[in-house]
C-alpha cells in the first residue's frame, strides 16, 4: 500500500475500510489490515465528525488507529535536516560500500573505455586506504570507497596514468566534462594524410617511398599522438590494454615499412575511439536530462518584492512563487492557488494532475495556468528529483551479474590472446609455415583484435540506457542487477490493500428498505449529511453522490463513535451505525440485511426508522483486472498475500482473475510464503517498501507502489514505481525482458565479430584495417544497438 501524503500540519486520514462488516466509524478502530502501521489518526475539522458505522468482526474503525507502525507524514517534519534527504554528497555511500568507508567521486574526462578503468583500478588498488573503486564509464567518473586514504596520493596516482582527476561537490555533474584525445580538424586532416598515402601506393608507389613515409608520419602526428600517450602509459605501467596494442601494432607496420598501413590504422582508430565517445556521451543524457529539469532559481518574497534566488540556497519551510509555465523549483505543498501540473518527467504521468492547497507538488513538475505560492517541505538535494538522479547515477556505476562475469571473462581472455599472439610470430616461422615477417603482422593483427572492448562496453550502454528509459517512464530500477532480476520473475505477490486495491473507501452497493425511497434520493440525503467532513467514508459518499444537490443541514449533530443527525427538508435524517440506530429507537434486528464479507454498513434513517443501508469497501484499482491478464499473458504466476479476512482478499482476487490469494496473514507469515514461492522459481514482492519490510527483502525483486511520495520506498525498494499504477508492473517485466534481449545479443554480436577475426587472422587472411573493424567497429554496433533502448519508449 502506498503511503498517504497529508496536508501540511494535518495528522493522516485512515485510507481504507479493508473489509469490515458491521461498525464502520468514522472515528473509531483498533483494526489490523494487511499492513500492521501505527497510526495517529486525529482529525481536525471545523465539524468534529465522530461517525460511527457497524463492522460486524472484531475490527473497531476509528481514527485513533494503531496500526503498530507511524506512518505520520507532516512534510515539514518528514522531509527536512538528514531525517530523509540522504544528502546529495560529493559520493553518497552505497548500502553495499565497504564497512566504515566514505566515499569521493572524481570526473575523468580521459577515460574513454573500460580496458583504461583497469589501468585506473591497477594505480588506485596500491594507494593505502582504498578499499574499491567504482566505475561510471558512462559520466567517466568514479568511485572510491576509502578509509584514511590521502587524496593527494590518490590524485598523484591517476595523474601517473595520464588521466588525472577531479574531486566533485554534491552539485557537480562529470557529464559536463569534455573527453580528451584530438579536435575534429586534427582528425580530417590525419584522414586526408593517410588517404592520400595510401592512394600513392595504389597509384604504384613504394610503400618505403621516403614521401610517402613523409605523409603518413605526418598522418600520425596529426591523430594518433593521444593513442600514443596512452599506449606509453599502459606500457610504463605494465598493463595490456588497447592503446598499447594498437601502439605496439602501428610500431610493428613501420618496422615492416608498411607506412600507409600504419597511418590509416591510427586515423581509423582515432576516428572511432571519437565516435564512440560521442556514442557514450549520447549515453549520459540520462543524468544530464533529469538534472536540467530542476530550475537554478526559485521567486521568493524579500522586503515585499518577488525576487529569484539560487533554489539551492533556500530552507524547509520557506515559501516560493511558481507562475505558470514554471517549474516548480523545489519539492513542497501548495499553501496557495490551484493550476495543473505536468509531473511526467518525475512519476511517468502523461496527463497533468490537477492540484490546489495541501496539496504536495515536486521539483521539476511544470505548472499549468495558475500562479501558486509552495512551501518548501524538502531541500535541493532531498527532494524525489535529486533522489531519482542520485539513483540512475549510483545504477549507472553499479555492476550486474552478466556485467562482472564479462569483466572476468575479459580479464582471462587478453592474456591469452596475446600469448597466442606471440607464440604464432615465433611458432611459425620456426615451423616453416610462415615467414618471419608474415608471422609477426598476423601477430600484430591478433594484438589488435585481442582488446575485448566491444564485449566489456556492451553491458553498461545496454543497462543505462534500459535504466534512463523506465526512469522517464516513472519506473526507477535501482541497477542492472534489479533489471536482471525483473526479466526473471516467475511469480508475483500482491499486498492487498492500496496495491490491488485504492486503499479508499467506495460505495458499493445500496440497499433500499423502504418502498417509496430511491437511489438517488439516499444519496442525495446521506451526501448532504456528509458534506462538511473530509474523512474517506465521507468522500466516499459524496464522490458517489457525484453533481446531486444537496439539501440544507440545519441542527447538525455529531455523537462521537456513532454517526451524525441533521434536519433536511423538516425532517429528522441520521447517518450511523447500529448504535446510533439503537439510540434512536430502531429496530435493525427486524432487518434482514444480505451484507457481503468485507463489506462496510452506513445506516440512513428517517425518524429513527430505517430507510436503506449504504454498503462500503476499498475500491479495486480501475486497472487492475487489465493489469492481471497482461501480467499472466507473459507467463508470470500471481498470489495476493494480506492482512485482511480471507473472504475479503479471495473476494477481491477473484474479481480480478487471481486463484491464489491468501488472508489473514501476519507480516512473518507472509515472509514464509515468499520463501515457498522462492522454491519454485524467482519470484517479485510488490508493496509499499515499509509495512512489507521483510517480504520485500526476502524477493528476490522488491517493488514499491507510488514511491513518489515515499522517503523510504525510494531509498529501500530496488525498484519504485513512482505512481500507483498496476499498469506499470507489466511494463516493468516486459521492459526488462527486452533489455536483457538486447544486453544477450551485445554480448553474442561482440563474440561472433571477435572470433570471426580471429579466425581470419588465424587463417593468415586479416589485416590491420580488419582487425581495428573487429574492435573499434563491434564497440560502435554494440553502443548503438544497446542505445535503442535508451529511447522514451523503450522499445528495441
Amino acid at each position: 500500500m502506498a503511503l498517504y501524503q497529508p496536508k501540511p500540519g494535518s495528522k493522516i486520514i485512515p485510507m481504507a475500510v479493508a473489509g469490515a462488516r458491521p461498525d464502520v466509524r468514522h472515528d473509531a478502530a483498533d483494526h489490523d489490515h494487511d499492513h500492521d502501521h501505527d497510526h495517529d489518526h486525529s482529525h481536525d475539522h471545523d465539524h468534529d465528525h465522530d461517525h460511527d458505522h457497524d463492522h460486524d468482526h472484531s475490527h473497531d474503525h476509528s481514527h485513533d488507529h494503531d496500526h503498530r507502525h507511524d506512518h505520520r507524514h507532516d512534510p515539514a517534519a518528514c522531509c527536512s535536516g538528514d531525517a530523509c534527504s540522504s544528502t546529495l554528497t560529493a559520493a553518497p555511500v552505497t548500502g553495499d560500500a565497504p564497512a566504515g568507508s566514505s566515499a569521493w567521486r572524481l570526473a575523468i574526462p580521459a577515460m574513454d573505455c573500460p580496458t583504461e578503468g583497469r589501468l585506473v583500478d591497477k594505480v588506485l588498488a596500491a594507494v593505502p586506504g582504498v578499499l574499491r573503486v567504482d566505475f561510471n564509464y558512462i559520466e567517466r567518473s568514479i568511485t572510491v570507497h576509502q578509509r584514511d586514504a590521502s587524496l593527494a596520493q590518490l590524485q598523484a596516482a591517476l595523474g601517473s596514468t595520464g588521466m588525472p582527476g577531479r574531486l566533485l561537490g554534491h552539485a557537480d555533474s562529470p557529464a559536463t566534462t569534455v573527453p580528451a584525445g584530438e579536435s575534429r580538424g586534427q582528425l580530417w586532416l590525419a584522414g586526408l594524410l593517410a588517404a592520400a598515402a595510401e592512394g600513392a601506393v595504389l597509384a604504384g608507389a613504394s610503400d618505403s617511398a621516403g614521401w610517402v613515409a613523409a605523409l603518413a608520419i605526418a598522418s600520425m602526428l596529426a591523430g594518433g599522438r593521444s593513442t600514443a600517450r596512452k599506449g606509453w602509459y599502459a606500457l610504463k605501467l605494465r598493463t595490456l590494454n588497447i592503446y598499447f596494442l594498437m601502439s605496439l601494432a602501428v610500431i610493428g607496420a613501420m618496422v615492416l615499412q608498411q607506412w600507409p598501413e600504419a597511418a590509416m590504422v591510427l586515423f581509423l582508430f582515432a576516428l572511432s575511439e571519437k565516435l564512440e565517445a560521442m556514442s557514450l556521451a549520447r549515453a549520459g543524457e540520462a543524468v544530464r536530462s533529469l538534472m536540467a529539469l530542476k530550475p537554478d532559481t526559485a521567486w521568493v518574497e524579500q522586503g515585499g518584492q518577488w525576487q529569484a534566488v539560487p533554489s539551492d540556497s533556500l530552507q524547509v519551510g520557506r515559501e516560493v512563487r511558481v507562475r505558470p509555465g514554471e517549474r516548480v523549483p523545489l519539492d513542497g505543498v501548495i499553501v496557495s492557488g490551484r493550476s495543473d501540473f505536468n509531473e511526467a518527467p518525475i512519476t511517468g504521468e502523461s496527463l497533468p494532475l490537477d492540484k490546489g492547497e495541501g496539496d504536495a507538488v515536486f521539483a521539476g513538475a511544470i505548472n499549468g495556468q495558475g500562479l501558486v505560492r509552495v512551501r518548501v517541505t524538502a531541500a535541493a538535494d532531498g527532494s524525489v528529483l535529486a533522489r531519482i538522479i542520485r539513483s540512475v547515477r549510483d545504477a549507472q556505476a553499479g555492476k550486474a551479474a552478466t556485467q562482472r562475469f564479462i569483466d572476468r571473462f575479459a580479464a582471462v581472455y587478453t592474456p591469452i590472446v596475446v600469448a597466442v599472439a606471440v607464440l604464432l610470430a615465433v611458432g611459425l616461422p620456426l615451423a616453416g609455415w610462415m615467414s618471419w615477417q608474415g608471422a609477426l603482422y598476423q601477430a600484430l593483427v591478433l594484438l589488435v583484435i585481442a582488446c575485448p572492448c566491444a564485449l566489456v562496453i556492451a553491458t553498461p550502454v545496454t543497462l543505462v540506457s534500459a535504466l534512463s528509459s523506465a526512469a522517464r517512464r516513472g519506473m526507477l530500477v535501482k541497477g542492472g542487477a534489479a533489471l536482471e532480476a525483473a526479466a526473471r520473475i516467475r511469480y508475483l505477490a500482491l499486498d492487498k490493500t492500496g496495491t490491488l486495491t485504492r486503499g479508499q473507501p467506495v460505495v458499493e452497493d445500496i440497499l433500499l428498505l423502504q418502498s417509496g425511497i430511491s437511489r438517488h434520493s439516499v444519496l442525495q440525503h446521506a451526501a448532504s449529511l456528509e458534506a462538511h467532513s473530509t474523512h474517506p467514508l465521507a468522500r466516499a459518499v459524496l464522490q458517489a453522490a457525484g453533481d446531486t444537490p444537496l439539501l440544507a443541514a440545519s441542527q447538525l449533530q455529531e455523537t462521537a463513535g456513532e454517526g451524525v443527525t441533521a434536519q433536511l427538508d423538516g425532517h429528522s435524517w441520521a447517518l450511523g451505525n447500529r448504535r446510533l440506530l439503537a439510540r434512536l429507537g430502531a429496530d435493525v434486528a427486524a432487518q434482514a440485511v444480505p451484507v457481503p464479507a468485507g463489506m462496510g454498513e452506513m445506516w440512513l434513517c428517517r425518524h429513527g426508522v430505517p430507510q436503506a443501508v449504504l454498503l462500503v469497501a476499498d475500491a479495486l484499482r480501475p486497472d487492475a483486472q487489465a493489469a492481471v491478464a497482461q501480467l499472466q499473458q507473459m507467463g508470470i504466476q500471481l498470489t495476493v498475500l494480506s492482512g485482511d479476512q480471507q473472504a475479503v482478499v479471495g473476494r477481491m482476487a477473484a474479481q480480478v482473475g487471481i486463484s491464489e490469494a491468501l488472508g489473514g496473514l501476519l507480516p512473518d507469515d507472509k515472509l514464509a510464503h515468499i520463501r515457498r514461492l522462492a522454491q519454485q522459481g524467482p519470484v517479485a514482492m510488490v508493496g509499499d517498501g515499509v509495512n512489507d519490510a521483510p517480504a520485500l527483502a526476502q524477493a528476490e525483486l522488491g517493488i514499491a507502489m507510488g514511491a513518489a511520495g515515499s522517503d523510504t520506498a525510494l531509498e529501500t525498494a530496488q525498484v519504485a514505481l513512482m505512481e500507483d499504477r498496476l499498469d506499470k508492473l507489466p511494463q516493468l517485466f516486459a521492459h526488462a525482458r527486452r533489455s536483457m534481449a538486447v544486453l544477450r545479443a551485445n554480448i553474442v554480436l561482440a563474440l561472433a565479430i571477435k572470433l570471426v577475426f580471429f579466425i581470419l587472422a588465424l587463417a593468415g587472411v586479416a589485416t590491420l584495417w580488419m582487425a581495428v573493424f573487429a574492435d573499434v567497429g563491434a564497440s560502435l554496433l554494440v553502443i548503438f544497438n544497446g542505445l535503442r533502448l535508451a529511447r522514451a519508449g523503450g522499445k528495441a
